[in-house]
């Protein structure tokens, strides 16, 4: 039993070890996703060392000393997005005359056919734009079926898995399509007005994950979220970025996209919203994001109902309340981080001058 424990805790270690190389290869990053499932097979394990080794061993108390040790740096990067830290985005007040945005983001799962459960949720919970991933010229087809409610759009149907779509009941100011890294892979960016007549600054984003059928290290994907996140330094207006980033959300990456940008999270202190992968409850992970300026505050955030995809679609309604601006307080980068994210657009040679700025 000793060896079965001694075995299992060298291979946990070294899942919690690697992440921290400083190394772009697919097989390192990946290992970013799965830190809740190894977090809790950290936990199985230590109850099963205190229940089976002899505790009056030295080395039985080094191998639950590491576990613990490594435990506790699994939680570091999960524990705040859950209920046991404090929340980072305000709630919205209780007004009828805030202006609100309702934003619905899907990554359809480009084989999925089951396009009429989607629309079934969407003419539910009513979004003020949608916005999908993976779409290709047959779910266009379908989602044109909103167009009378939604006459704003942006359509970019590919067959290679990165096609995307907006549909919006608010109009669009500026608004592209974009290949900001890679050229097969688009972003969009518009100016949404709001029904106050204000107007938000929004990013939608879709890069390409590192694997082995993908990129074979996550340089790319990493390069477009900084390159977007350095763009944003210094912004002042409203702003709203939401895709599918192919990124956890307590990744180091995703991290330098929040601390660079200064954008919210609104999940922090509120849960993790795994919204990948749909079919299997036990290797779920958030792969789908809304970040926002903190000119904004939340009402509310939720999954939607399975529809055939591999992930879950993600509700997002936010308040804009900008009188609130300088009560909640915008990450800050510290010098590693804004040099991480300098480093990674240098080496796809790509520069914040190439995301367009909507409204200016």
């Amino acid at each position: 039993m000793l060896t079965f424990n001694f075995t299992l805790t060298i291979i946990l270690l070294l899942t919690t070890l690697i992440p921290l190389l400083h190394l772009s290869y697919w097989p390192v990053r990946v290992l970013d996703f799965p830190r809740l499932q190894i977090a809790c097979l950290w936990v199985v394990l230590l109850i099963t060392e205190l229940f089976t080794l002899p505790l009056d061993s030295l080395f039985s108390w080094g191998l639950i000393a590491v576990g613990v040790a490594a435990l506790t740096r699994q939680l570091w990067w999960i524990i705040p997005y859950t209920r046991l830290a404090p929340t980072e985005v305000n709630p919205a007040p209780h007004h009828p005359h805030i202006p609100r945005i309702k934003l619905l983001t899907a990554n359809v799962l480009t084989p999925n056919r089951q396009a009429e459960k989607l629309l079934s949720q969407i003419q539910e919970h009513k979004p003020d734009i949608v916005v999908t991933l993976e779409s290709d010229q047959w779910w266009q087809n379908q989602l044109d079926a909103l167009q009378p409610e939604y006459p704003y759009t942006l359509k970019c149907p590919l067959d290679n898995l990165y096609g995307m779509h907006l549909y919006s009941r608010l109009p669009l100011h500026d608004a592209s399509i974009e290949y900001l890294v890679e050229e097969d892979k688009p972003s969009m960016h518009a100016q949404v007005e709001l029904a106050s007549g204000d107007r938000v600054r929004c990013h939608f984003l879709h890069p390409a994950p590192p694997s082995p059928t993908e990129n074979s290290e996550s340089t790319e994907r990493d390069a477009e979220l900084l390159v977007v996140a350095q763009k944003l330094r210094n912004q002042k207006n409203p702003v709203i970025v939401t895709g599918d980033l192919n990124d956890v959300a307590w990744s180091k990456t995703t991290r330098s996209f929040r601390t660079v940008s200064r954008l919210l999270d609104p999940r922090i202190g509120r849960g993790m919203f795994n919204t990948f992968h749909a079919k299997y409850r036990l290797l779920r992970w958030p792969l789908d994001h809304v970040f926002h300026s903190s000119h904004f505050s939340l009402v509310r955030m939720f999954r939607l109902k399975p529809f055939g995809s591999d992930h879950f679609a993600l509700f997002t309604e936010l308040a804009f309340t900008p009188a609130e601006y300088q009560q909640q307080e915008a990450p800050e980068a510290t010098q590693q981080e804004v040099e991480l994210a300098l480093d990674k657009t240098q080496e796809e040679s790509v520069s914040p001058k190439d995301v367009p700025t909507p409204g200016n």
